[in-house]
C-alpha cells in the first residue's frame, strides 16, 4: 500500500474488533474527542487555523499572562516557532481577552477558532487555563513534543462556551509512602494540568516518612524524612523552598496546592522523631512496613497542640492556597472520646491560621462547622455522618475507593497497586455519578472530585502514570463535563483517542482491553 493512502486511511475512523483506528500523531484531533467534554462545542465546516512562524500569543488583560507563558512553553519546542507573547491584537494568531459574558464564571471560557485567530475570552486566569488546555488538545498530539517537529500545526474550525460541573476537580499524590523528587511531582503536575485538574492535594506525612522540613521542629525531617516502605534510607524530604518551587510551578499551571499532615493517626514518622509526642516519653522504631492504625499522637498531652500549631503555622505560611488538609482517617488507635477532643483543639487552630479544613470523612463526626469539607473515601453508597454534614449544608468532595482511587488495580493481572477496595478497571472508574452516588448527598451538596494515589507500591513516574493513565482523564470528565453527555460508549473512544498525545509525552500509560485505543 502506497504511504500516501496508508495515511489518508489512518485518518479515518473504524471501529472493528473492539480497536479504535484512527489519526496519528501528525493529524489535527476532531474537537469531539476533547476530554473533559465541553459544555457546548459547534464545528464549522472547512474552517482551519495554521500557527505559523509569524504567529503570536497576544493578551488584553494581563491575567491571561500565566496561561500564555505555558502555552509558549508547550509550543516553542516542538514547532520551533517564537511565539511572543505580546500586549494587544495586531493580526492574527492567538488572543487570549476578556470575555464578554459574566455567566462563564471564573472558571469558565469561550473559545473560537477562525482562519486567522483563536480566540480565548475568560472571566480570570483560571478561565485562561481552561482554554488553554483545550487548545492544546485541539493541536496535533505531537505538539507536546520536547522536540522539534514537522507541520503543519492546524486547528479545525471551532466554538465552544465552557463551563465546569464542579469547581473542585483534584489529584492526590502521597509522597510518603514511597518519596518523589520536586522533578517527578511536576512532571505529574504537568500532566494534571492538561485535563482541567485544579487542585494538588499533597499528602506529605504518614507512617512511613515525614516530607516536609518544619523549622522549629527539625527531628520531623532529620529522622522521619529518613525512610520509606521498604527500607531506602537518605534525605527523603522537601526543604520549605523546595517546597515553595512545588507550589509555584503548579500555580504557574493554574492548580492549588492542598498539603496534607494526617493525624491524629498515621503519625508514626513524627512520634519516631520525638519522644514527648508519645505519652510513655519513648521515641517509636521507623517503620516501612505498609500496615494501618496503629499510631497516634498523644491526646491528652499540651505539647501534641503546641506541635500541631507549629506546623499548621509554618505550612500556612508558605501556602498560598485556602486550604489545609488534616487526614483523621484510620485512627484506630485513637479511642473516639479522644478523637473528639483532638479534633476539637486542631480544627480552631486551622482556622486560626486563616486556612479552611479538609480532612478525611471521619472527621466530619466531630463538628457541626459547615466551613470545613469532609472527604469522603469509603466503598459503599451509604455515610450517616457524611449525609447529616451535607444536609447541614457542609460541601462534600467526593473519593470512593471502589471507584477513583488510582492505586487500586484494574484487574487481578496488574503488578502494581492495591485490591482491598476492589479492582478498579476504567469502566468502573467511569461508571458512577457523583452527585447521586452518597445516600442523602445531591449534587448541590457536592465539591467536586478527587483521585488519590496512594503509593505502598509505587517507586517510579512510570509506575505514578500506569496507574494514573488512562483513569484520570475519567476522573476529570467526571469533574467537569456535564451530566448529559454521561455515557461510556461515547466517552471510551474519546478516552482512546488521546493515546498519540500520551505516547508522544511518554507517559507510560495502561492499555486497558476496555477502550479503544487510537494507533
Amino acid at each position: 500500500m502506497a504511504p500516501h493512502r496508508a495515511r489518508t486511511l489512518a485518518a479515518v475512523l473504524i471501529v472493528a474488533s473492539g480497536a479504535l483506528v484512527t489519526g496519528t500523531a501528525d493529524a489535527a484531533p476532531q474537537p469531539h474527542h476533547l476530554i473533559p467534554h465541553p459544555a457546548k462545542i459547534t464545528q464549522h465546516t472547512g474552517v482551519t487555523f495554521t500557527l505559523s512562524p509569524s504567529s503570536k500569543i497576544q493578551l488584553t488583560t494581563q491575567k491571561a499572562r500565566p496561561a500564555a507563558a505555558l502555552l509558549a512553553e508547550t509550543l516553542r519546542p516542538s514547532t520551533g516557532f517564537a511565539l511572543p507573547i505580546t500586549t494587544g491584537v495586531t493580526g492574527g494568531g492567538i488572543v487570549l481577552t476578556t470575555a464578554a459574558d459574566p455567566k462563564l464564571g471564573p472558571e469558565g471560557y469561550k473559545l473560537d477558532v477562525t482562519p486567522k485567530q483563536v480566540v480565548i475570552r475568560a472571566n480570570s486566569a483560571a478561565g485562561h487555563f481552561n482554554g488553554i488546555a483545550t487548545l492544546r488538545q485541539l493541536l496535533p498530539a505531537k505538539a507536546e513534543a520536547k522536540t522539534g517537529q514537522p507541520g503543519p500545526w492546524q486547528v479545525s474550525g471551532t466554538s465552544i462556551t465552557d463551563t465546569p460541573r464542579y469547581r473542585h476537580r483534584g489529584a492526590m499524590l502521597d509522597v510518603s509512602r514511597h518519596f518523589f523528587t520536586t522533578d517527578q511531582v511536576k512532571r505529574y503536575i504537568d500532566q494534571l494540568a492538561m485535563y482541567k485538574i485544579n487542585y494538588f492535594h499533597l499528602h506529605l506525612s504518614d507512617d512511613q516518612g515525614w516530607r516536609l522540613e518544619i523549622k522549629s521542629w527539625p527531628e520531623l525531617t532529620k529522622i522521619g524524612g529518613s525512610t520509606e516502605v521498604g527500607g531506602r534510607t537518605g534525605a527523603l524530604f522537601y526543604t520549605q523552598e523546595q517546597y515553595k518551587d512545588l507550589v509555584a510551578h503548579a500555580r504557574s499551571r493554574g492548580i492549588t496546592v492542598i498539603p496534607e499532615f494526617d493525624m491524629p493517626g498515621h503519625t508514626n514518622a513524627a512520634q519516631a522523631s520525638y519522644a514527648e509526642l508519645n505519652c510513655d516519653g519513648q521515641k517509636r522504631p521507623l517503620y516501612t512496613g505498609t500496615g494501618v492504625g496503629f499510631s497516634s499522637l498523644c491526646i491528652d498531652k499540651d505539647i501534641t497542640y503546641r506541635f500541631v500549631e507549629d506546623v499548621v503555622r509554618e505550612v500556612s505560611a508558605i501556602t498560598p492556597g485556602p486550604y489545609l488538609h488534616i487526614g483523621g482517617d484510620e485512627a484506630h488507635s485513637t479511642p473516639d472520646a479522644d478523637y473528639r477532643t483532638f479534633m476539637d483543639r486542631v480544627l480552631p487552630i486551622v482556622r486560626k491560621h486563616g486556612k479552611t479544613t479538609i480532612g478525611w470523612h471521619e472527621f466530619i463526626k466531630t463538628t457541626e462547622d459547615t466551613e470545613v469539607i469532609p472527604q469522603f473515601w469509603g466503598t459503599t453508597s451509604t455515610n450517616a455522618d457524611v449525609a447529616a454534614a451535607a444536609r447541614r449544608g457542609n460541601e462534600v468532595l467526593m473519593s470512593p475507593a471502589n471507584r477513583i482511587y488510582l492505586d487500586m488495580k484494574y484487574d487481578k493481572d496488574t503488578k502494581l497497586g492495591l485490591n482491598w477496595a476492589g479492582y478498579v478497571e476504567v469502566k468502573d472508574a467511569y461508571g458512577w455519578n457523583p452527585g447521586a452516588y452518597l445516600d442523602g448527598v445531591t449534587e448541590k451538596n457536592v465539591r467536586g472530585v478527587e483521585a488519590p494515589l496512594w503509593t505502598e507500591t509505587i517507586r517510579t513516574s512510570a509506575d505514578i502514570e500506569y496507574m494514573a493513565f488512562p483513569r484520570l482523564p475519567v476522573v476529570a470528565e467526571l469533574g467537569w463535563a456535564p451530566a448529559s453527555v454521561h455515557d461510556w460508549e461515547r466517552f471510551a473512544p474519546r478516552l482512546g483517542a488521546q493515546a498519540p498525545r500520551w505516547k508522544v509525552m511518554g507517559i507510560n500509560y495502561h492499555p486497558s482491553t476496555q477502550v479503544p485505543w487510537t494507533n
